[in-house]
């Protein structure tokens, strides 16, 4: 079996999320540090432009999104379970609403000027300017759009006020009783706001979602170990992709495997994937491209959130 090897960076609150996914299932793998601006050559070389954190590899198979990868993953071992029986769908939408809302309200939050001066005080005024301006890129060209600090501040009492709530009134000590995906999708968020005491007190305010928070970081993030990017790509050379999911589907807008196809994101990221189209189902879509570094990779994405063209 091919090893589970995940590209990402210690400050990136979607790795984070990444890394308390493999920790809760108890998992073993290789980390490779990327670069959190680009360019990010050895990344793009698997992915074919996707430039996101964090990225899974699996031998010659590449999973774009945390959506994707906690499907991946669940694959890999199946209890204890991202998608409780019988909560499939709740925890499933609640994680895609921390994914999008939550996360905009925290980076609006952490990027506000008394935070970015803790945040990134033992950078160069240049390194910080070339962050800012990366991100300035990131973020434009899709669907999401920028929210005010003042606007996040505002709502922000709303957020937690119902996870207080929430997290006081439920007999279990996780969001929907058992843990799910939706407390790693949310913890991430959370997580990214405790990085300092500027913004630290927007979670710590509320005792019942600081506790929560602390029992959801306690799974750890697994057994990992250091791979270098040139390792990784010798892997996906030398690998065969995976057999494709055998599950019967009829594209609603009619892709169907061979089509020369563009995959991208929805929100932001909006950097283009080309590629030979192996397989759209419910849940994912499946490219074939070939580079010469990384050789024949097959890179996976959500059907949710991405869109995809024929060239």
């Amino acid at each position: 079996m091919s090893e589970l090897i995940l590209h990402h960076y210690p400050t990136s609150p979607f790795a984070e999320k990444a890394r308390l996914l493999l920790g809760f299932k108890g998992l073993s793998w290789r980390s490779v540090k990327i670069s959190p601006v680009m360019p990010k050559p050895d990344l793009t070389a698997l992915t074919g432009g996707y430039r996101k954190t964090p990225v899974l590899q699996v031998g010659a198979d590449i999973y774009c999104d945390t959506a994707l990868i906690a499907r991946r993953l669940e694959q890999e071992k199946t209890l204890p379970a991202f998608f409780p029986e019988g909560q499939e769908m709740i925890t499933a939408t609640f994680a895609a609403w921390a994914d999008s809302v939550v996360f905009q309200h925290a980076v609006s939050l952490v990027f506000q000027p008394e935070s970015i001066a803790v945040r990134f005080g033992n950078l160069s005024p240049e390194a910080i300017k070339a962050f800012i301006a990366d991100r300035a890129g990131f973020f434009s060209g899709g669907s999401a759009t920028k929210l005010s600090a003042e606007l996040a501040k505002h709502q922000w009492p709303t957020i937690m006020s119902r996870l207080e709530l929430q997290l006081q009134r439920e007999e279990g000590d996780f969001l929907f009783g058992e843990p799910s995906i939706a407390d790693f999708a949310l913890a991430h968020c959370l997580w990214f706001l405790k990085a300092t005491p500027v913004t630290a007190p927007l979670v710590d305010a509320y005792p019942a979602v600081a506790a929560w928070h602390a029992r959801v970081l306690g799974f750890g993030h697994g057994a990992s170990s250091e791979m270098s990017s040139e390792e990784a790509l010798a892997v996906a050379r030398t690998s065969t992709p995976a057999a494709l999911p055998d599950e019967q589907f009829v594209d609603p807008n009619g892709f169907k495997a061979g089509q020369q196809v563009v995959i991208t994101a929805t929100d932001y990221g909006v950097d283009p994937v080309a590629g030979e189209l192996l397989f759209a189902g419910r849940e994912e879509l499946i490219v074939r491209r070939k580079d010469e570094r990384g050789g024949v990779v097959h890179v996976h994405f959500p059907r949710f959130g991405f869109r995809i063209e024929a060239v």
